[in-house]
């Protein structure tokens, strides 16, 4: 029996790569217009080459921007850049289609429902407090927690400590199959493939179900148990 539904945050309840994509255009236009003597595509470049390098939630990408590029920060252009990333994520920030009732629903089968996340502390708490999500969850496990990333065992069994309850009884969503899926599975949970978040093109991603939007949470829980 499924008793609870743990969610991977970022491409999964949140569409991330569209907000950060769209975040980091506007901080770049933001920067050419404070000076910045590069072409656009060359500056985003060199920005993905520091998420490449760094990870995609390092937060002093544009100190090292300029860093890299002038050997010193210019804080005409970094602030420029901050205050129109900041802009652009919350105008961008958003959950994916029917998150919102699909965790209203899965509340009234009563599922208890957890984060477990990559991403640091505050990242984490800052994106489902501006969607309103943060109420929704018994416990939210982020890097700064666990001190280990997916798919390490480690945050999973942070996870099922909070909710009390055994593996067997919990059903892992994420859309990385090498972390989310991988991960979930080692400790003994049942796996759902966010293939509406997959930014990888998995083919195979291993899990017990691969769904196309997370309001096919509901009917999965239904059958596994039996409910009409």
């Amino acid at each position: 029996m499924i008793k609870a539904i743990i969610f991977d945050l970022d491409n999964t309840l949140i569409d991330f790569m569209d907000f950060k994509t769209r975040a980091v255009d506007a901080a770049v236009d933001a920067m050419i217009d404070a000076g910045l003597l590069i072409t656009k595509d060359e500056a985003k470049q060199r920005i993905k080459n520091i998420y490449d390098l760094e990870g995609i939630e390092y937060q002093r990408v544009f100190d090292r921007f300029l860093l890299d590029l002038y050997g010193k920060i210019d804080y005409r252009m970094i602030s420029a850049a901050i205050f129109a990333y900041r802009k652009e994520r919350e105008a961008a920030l958003r959950p994916y289609p029917k998150v919102f009732p699909t965790l209203i629903e899965l509340l009234k089968l009563g599922m208890r429902l957890a984060v477990v996340s990559d991403a640091p502390a505050k990242e984490a708490w800052l994106r489902l407090s501006y969607e309103k999500l943060q109420y929704f969850f018994d416990a939210v496990i982020t890097f700064d927690d666990s001190g280990e990333r997916k798919p390490s065992p480690k945050p999973f069994n942070m996870a099922l400590e909070k909710l009390e309850l055994e593996a067997k009884n919990c059903l892992m969503i994420g859309d990385w199959a090498e972390r989310d899926v991988v991960g979930a599975k080692s400790v003994g949970m049942k796996t759902a493939f966010a293939r509406y978040g997959d930014t990888f093109g998995t083919q195979n991603p291993g899990s017990d179900y691969d769904i196309n939007c997370i309001s096919e949470l509901i009917e999965i829980v239904k059958r596994e148990n039996n409910i009409k």
